[in-house]
């Protein structure tokens, strides 16, 4: 038995002859001589193809890893994406305050917006069930031309028959051992239309009102909301001229568990309330 001309074992191509010849492999082969020489200049152009992908992804990593040591514009205020409606600004937004209520708002959009916020939580805390506490915040609110007006109409509103809904005695007081709840919360603010003498703003929020209590036949509940406001600028200030409220955008409930009347209580009378601001 003799081997073949390529390197293998006796084929069918012709009778043994004795001789036994060698067979060097190809540069681009195998060991076994299967391999095929490739065509002048592939391999220089795949070597160049490959140092090429590898440089433009070695840039591509440096370019994502990059830090910008270099802000654009001013060196204060690195430049930034488009403010969105509710997204705070970082300018103070009042100066002063009247009784228990902000006042001294900017005569801009984020003033107006900031007065709305803070004359809805006002208009709608407990204090509003108080005929004198009432006169009170709306004289602190609203531009003097809508003062009669609005407490006219909120006087006819706040009957004996609306304290009862709530749980409280006809005269508006708490009934013995209950805490009566009645918060407004804003969650955001959009402007709606804006001059430097008038602006309406609306104001979206969520609330809390009933009587916690033992025995309390109207336990405290949420409800959504939205406010609008339009506002007018008057003696160096953002008061309201007017002030309507539609239901919701409400979301979906979530699966917190409901608290007892005392812990709810005890929550209404240890947390304040906020100053807002845009």
């Amino acid at each position: 038995m003799s081997l073949s001309d390529d390197g293998g074992y006796g084929d069918n191509r012709g009778p043994e002859t004795g001789q036994t010849r060698t067979r060097l492999p190809d540069s681009g082969g195998d060991g076994y001589g299967s391999g095929r020489r490739p065509r002048a200049g592939v391999s220089s152009r795949n070597l160049v193809t490959a140092v090429g992908v590898v440089v433009l992804l070695i840039a591509a990593i440096a370019f994502a890893n990059r830090t910008d040591t270099t802000p654009s514009g001013s060196s204060d205020s690195p430049a930034s994406p488009h403010t969105q409606p509710t997204a705070p600004t970082g300018t103070k937004p009042v100066t002063g305050k009247n009784g228990t209520i902000a006042s001294g708002f900017a005569k801009t959009e984020q003033g107006a917006q900031s007065a709305a916020a803070n004359y809805a939580v006002a208009l709608g805390s407990a204090d509003m069930f108080n005929r004198e506490q009432r006169h009170k915040i709306i004289s602190t609110v609203m531009a003097p031309s809508a003062i009669d007006t609005f407490q006219t109409t909120l006087d006819k509103a706040y009957s004996a028959g609306l304290n009862k809904e709530v749980g409280l005695h006809a005269d508006g007081s708490t009934p013995a051992g209950s805490t009566f709840v009645s918060r407004t919360i804003p969650i955001g603010t959009k402007m709606k239309s804006f001059s430097s003498a008038q602006a309406t703003v609306e104001v979206w929020c969520t609330g809390l009102l009933g009587l916690a209590g033992s025995g309390s036949t109207k336990p405290v509940t949420t409800s959504w909301f939205t406010i609008t406001m339009k506002l007018t600028w008057t003696n160096g200030d953002w008061k309201a001229l007017t002030h309507s409220q539609t239901d919701g955008p409400a979301p979906v409930s979530g699966d917190v568990r409901a608290s007892g009347a005392e812990e709810i209580a005890g929550a209404v009378e240890g947390y304040g309330g906020f100053t807002y601001a845009r």
